[in-house]
């Protein structure tokens, strides 16, 4: 038995057309090394798309490898992630599956104190899920889940989140794996890393999904599982070249920036250029960063990128703190609870995530505002 483990490919991820274009690459990429090793089936596990409303073209081109995949007679099984998750379960995971390109495994029911998974079947496999969520919503129901059992079977589980073994002492909300059900394998996605201990494997993004990201994974990479041998595949399509200045004066940065790049060889290379320090004159708006783009296209960079979220002004209000923005809003929600106990507290996680929630591309206004509010009085009741 041969099969490939995806996760994480945040398709449309990216707003800069390069990058976005050499994430789906990537995918592709791995679409292709399944299907040329003949695997018997293929698992995602969650943020196939980076939102539950993926672009008309992220869309057509998404649909194109699933026909690949279909006409070569893989099956895929998925779950949804945090990112492509919606709480209706209408996103285009539905759409996919309805065509017949893949099958959705987050099968469950609801006893007493229990939620029981329900096995998908393939040949002596039995398949396993339960979505993601945002915020890290899925962390107390996955405590939950039991197993149906499937007797002689393979036991495959796909989960979206975070376990406490991976994060180590991170202060956030995690799984300990130990309470998790006894499986065969445990085909993980959300977190960005390399982790494959004891059958429990993240399977890390197919692309990096920011900027730090791209510095410290380089690529991306997904797993194939050959007869119970599991190895790593690694997607590396360009190269990644970091440079790290330290700006003083905003007023001759520019220049300092280019002559250091001067002599360097970018060419077909993801540039990204770090700027770090504390400014004793000027503004960072000072920086021409469009003349340093336009020299790295010149020189034949592939791509341009540039954080300067470690370059301070005087100016307090200037300062760019690194938090992500997600870690941000469960630390400040979870502070506010702790501070502010009563009985709709609880709320306020679901009711954030709806606003997270984006307009499809041809949907409606009143279409859109009749789906948020359908949601909203979901989480209401």
């Amino acid at each position: 038995m041969k099969f490939a483990h995806l996760g994480d490919c945040h398709l449309g991820g990216w707003n800069e057309s390069e990058i976005q274009d050499l994430n789906f690459k990537s995918f592709q990429y791995a679409i292709s090394k399944c299907i040329n090793e003949k695997v018997n089936f293929i698992l995602i596990s969650g943020d196939l798309f980076d939102s539950p409303y993926p672009s008309i073209e992220i869309l057509k081109e998404a649909f194109n490898e699933f026909r690949k995949v279909k006409e070569a007679k893989i099956p895929v099984y998925l779950i949804a992630g945090s990112h492509d998750y919606s709480v209706s379960g209408k996103t285009f995971l539905e759409v996919l599956e309805k065509g017949g390109f893949c099958k959705n495994v987050s099968l469950f029911e609801e006893r007493e104190d229990k939620i029981m998974l329900l096995p998908t079947i393939i040949e002596n496999c039995a398949i396993y899920g339960y979505s993601g969520k945002k915020s890290s919503l899925e962390v107390e129901d996955i405590e939950r889940i039991k197993l149906q059992d499937a007797p002689g079977m393979f036991k495959i589980l796909l989960l979206h989140t975070a376990i406490r073994d991976a994060i180590g002492t991170l202060p956030i909300k995690a799984v300990n794996e130990k309470n998790l059900p006894k499986v065969d394998y445990l085909a993980l996605a959300h977190l960005h890393i390399k982790y494959n201990k004891e059958n429990r494997v993240y399977s890390g993004p197919t692309f990096p999904n920011n900027i730090s990201e791209l510095e410290e994974l380089k690529g991306g990479s997904f797993y194939i599982v050959d007869n119970g041998r599991i190895r790593r595949e690694e997607i590396n399509l360009k190269q990644v070249a970091v440079y790290s200045l330290e700006i003083k004066n905003s007023l001759s940065a520019t220049e300092k920036i280019l002559q250091t790049l001067e002599l360097e060889n970018v060419k077909d290379k993801i540039v990204i250029l770090k700027l770090h320090g504390s400014l004793d004159h000027g503004k960072i708006t000072d920086i021409d960063f469009s003349k340093i783009e336009q020299f790295m296209i010149k020189k034949g960079a592939y791509s341009f990128l540039k954080t300067i979220t470690q370059l301070h002004t005087t100016d307090p209000e200037l300062k760019i703190e690194t938090a992500s923005a997600e870690m941000l809003e469960q630390h400040m929600i979870k502070n506010f609870q702790e501070k502010t106990p009563g009985k709709f507290t609880n709320l306020l996680s679901p009711l954030m995530n709806l606003l997270t929630f984006e307009r499809g591309e041809d949907e409606k206004s009143s279409v859109f505002e009749g789906r948020i509010y359908s949601e909203f009085t979901k989480i209401i009741k």
